[in-house]
């Protein structure tokens, strides 16, 4: 349980962009849920437990509203449940990316496994080398997509062009002035 704890600590403080971006979009899906569940369960029961009024248990009021203001007031009640909706949405997210890793894990696993008995099968003769490459060939996981080309990616190929094509321009400019000196 202590591993378990301690790769959430890690998953948490990390700042991986893959990581980020699923937690943006599960955090944003979870929102709604989780929301519900600390305001509708767990900040009454953190309200209760100094035993004031319940609506302002964990309230300090700096300032008493008037007819024209508003009540200044300090709601640690607030923060408190802030902090917890963040710790439940990121240890889902933890739940989310480790179960994910681990199915990523067990295909690689299943690959070499695969990988291992043909060449069991090939080396007893059972089955050919063709047949042995195309059997690796299937058992092989899938690669990554290749990386999306961004806007910046096409702007750097553009400029080398344009570098590429100044520099040309500017050989061909020194050779020309070279012979016209000659």
């Amino acid at each position: 349980m202590k591993k378990f704890f301690n790769e959430f600590k890690t998953f948490i403080s990390r700042g991986n962009v893959l990581d980020m971006a699923v937690g943006v979009i599960i955090g944003s899906a979870f929102t709604a849920v989780i929301n519900s569940l600390v305001n509708g369960i767990l900040k009454p029961l953190i309200n209760a437990i100094p035993g004031a009024d319940r609506t302002s248990a964990l309230q300090i009021v700096l300032v008493k509203a008037t007819e024209n203001t508003e009540a200044v007031v300090l709601d640690f009640g607030a923060v408190i449940s802030a902090v917890i909706t963040f710790l439940i949405t990121a240890f889902v997210l933890f739940i989310i990316v480790k179960t994910i890793n681990s199915i990523r894990e067990g295909g690689k696993r299943l690959a070499e496994k695969q990988k291992k008995k043909i060449e069991k099968q090939l080396k007893k003769g059972k089955i050919t080398e063709e047949e042995a490459t195309v059997a690796k060939a299937e058992a092989a996981p899938v690669a990554p997509a290749a990386p999306i080309e961004t806007t910046d990616d096409l702007l750097r190929e553009i400029r080398d062009l344009l570098k590429a094509r100044n520099t040309d321009a500017a050989l061909k400019t020194a050779e020309e002035n070279s012979e016209n000196l000659q």
